[in-house]
């Protein structure tokens, strides 16, 4: 059986969670990082030097870890349609979880961090502001598409609304200001619809 390790509110942990439950997978998990513990240990270093979660392990001992890899493999292994076959559709889809990493996580991540992860006292406002900014840009870039569209990659749900349905839910949930952005609102409110989403990303933030 799929055994994935990482806990349930970490946005990377979620993504695999969410596929997993899209495609009817089969799996177990067990915690690890923050209070949890484990990433330093010397076996998981061993199989993901990053010290990070999620890592998979299959049955036959293969060990994958970084999510967005994950959830490629893992659609692709199972022939999932969320993983498209025609090869332009699929671009745009790896396209936005491309992004997610290399523009709305940074984004927006100091702004969960901020705001969730740290005492009230610790905070540094005037930093989780700007990164506020930085993210409502990240969300306009998203804005530009789903004004016309009905999810990222297109006219259906793909791998690539996955991570960055996640920061959707921050972003939305998070106390900070938000500019009208109606076609990413509309994104998500067809996300919440979605029973994978409900249960693994509609979650208490933490």
């Amino acid at each position: 059986m799929l055994k994935i390790i990482g806990r349930t509110s970490s946005a990377n942990v979620q993504k695999v969670l969410w596929l997993c439950e899209e495609m009817g997978l089969t799996y177990e998990r067990e915690d690890a990082g923050l209070h949890f513990g484990r990433t330093r240990d010397p076996d998981y270093v061993e199989m993901n030097p990053n010290s990070l979660v999620p890592t998979i392990i299959e049955d036959d001992g293969f060990v994958l870890w970084e999510s967005n890899s994950i959830t490629r493999y893992l659609a692709a292994k199972h022939k999932s349609p969320l993983l498209p076959a025609d090869l332009k559709e699929r671009a745009l889809a790896e396209r936005w979880m491309d992004w997610q990493l290399a523009v709305l996580g940074p984004a927006l991540g100091p702004v969960f961090q901020g705001l969730v992860r740290q005492k009230p006292e610790e905070r540094n406002m005037k930093a989780i502001g700007e990164a506020r900014d930085r993210s409502a840009r990240a969300i306009s870039i998203m804005e530009h598409y789903l004004k016309r569209q009905d999810y990222l990659a297109g006219p259906r749900f793909t791998v690539g609304d996955i991570p960055c349905g996640i920061f959707a839910y921050r972003w939305f949930n998070l106390d900070i200001k938000r500019e009208d952005y109606p076609g990413v609102k509309r994104w998500y409110d067809r996300l919440a619809q979605r029973p994978a989403y409900k249960k693994h990303i509609m979650i208490k933030m933490s």
